[in-house]
């Protein structure tokens, strides 16, 4: 039992990361049917910016979560306006290229102005243990931090989604582009403030992550964003409750799997989960069936 708790909390907290880039897919899908591959490399830029924030400037943590949030909301309005906004009628393969090629150039662009080489994360939170059940259970204070701040997060999302002009022109947007621009919303600055919230909930993702792995690359954002793409389509692929459940669930399987001695199949595990529920459900868990008249 005591085994279980602990596995819990580390897959609560892994899928609490893959939970905020899921949020990021999840809300771009639902407003333009678009899959922002760039958004790895989004959290990774996230990274980067609370290295440098900690490192240079000697802030703590929250001072440099939140400027790595506003200047990735900067960066996916960038890249929304001049990698997506060109082709947003085009097909969808050249949508895809392009966001592709915009994770390729995020990359390497890195890579060429901080070069390769892996970089120590500053440890900006108080570390402790939290001794459970005897000794039995250790939580880190350091997941106590991520699941907070990732609650925090959502609890924001739903609010800004539920309760502001701003979401509720999100909500049409996603429902109807052409009803919603006849009623008088901007489809433009409505798309902007999507990418804003979504590249800004990377860049909260990339620094937790580096206080998390107390590491970070170029490179980095592949992989979480990869894994946070398989738990958006997991949870349903442009709801915001299914990219949260996605996350979680993914987070939590891949930590039993590696608890249970197979830690080099975890990415296996998750593409054969994914290739069931597309079988099984192609709209996700959480997802409805839709039918489309003739």
């Amino acid at each position: 039992m005591q085994q279980f708790v602990q596995q819990l909390i580390n897959g609560v907290s892994i899928g609490s990361i893959y939970a905020l880039i899921a949020l990021g897919y999840t809300m771009v899908y639902g407003i333009i049917n678009l899959i922002n591959f760039a958004h790895g490399e989004v959290l990774m830029v996230g990274a980067y910016v609370g290295f440098a924030v900690t490192t240079t400037l000697g802030l703590g943590f929250f001072p440099s979560l939140l400027i790595s949030m506003v200047i990735c909301a900067l960066l996916g309005m960038g890249i929304e306006k001049v990698a997506y906004k060109p082709i947003r009628n085009s097909s969808r393969i050249a949508a895809l290229i392009t966001a592709i090629s915009v994770s390729l150039f995020l990359q390497y662009g890195m890579m060429f102005f901080v070069k390769a080489e892996t970089r120590i994360f500053p440890d900006v939170l108080p570390r402790h243990n939290i001794i459970l059940f005897n000794g039995n259970v250790v939580l880190d204070s350091r997941n106590i931090y991520i699941i907070a701040i990732t609650i925090l997060l959502m609890v924001a999302l739903q609010y800004i989604v539920h309760r502001t002009k701003v979401g509720k022109a999100m909500r049409a947007v996603s429902q109807d582009r052409d009803a919603a621009q006849l009623m008088g919303i901007n489809i433009n600055k409505t798309i902007s403030y999507t990418f804003a919230i979504g590249s800004a909930l990377a860049g909260a993702a990339g620094v937790l992550v580096g206080v998390y792995y107390n590491s970070i690359n170029p490179l980095m954002g592949a992989t979480p964003g990869l894994k946070a793409f398989i738990a958006a389509v997991i949870g349903g692929i442009g709801i915001i409750p299914g990219a949260v459940f996605g996350g979680f669930f993914l987070g939590i399987i891949e930590t039993f799997v590696s608890a249970m001695g197979y830690s080099l199949y975890k990415d296996a595990v998750a593409f054969a989960i994914l290739i069931l529920v597309l079988i099984v459900k192609p709209r996700g868990l959480l997802g409805k069936n839709i039918k489309e008249k003739v």
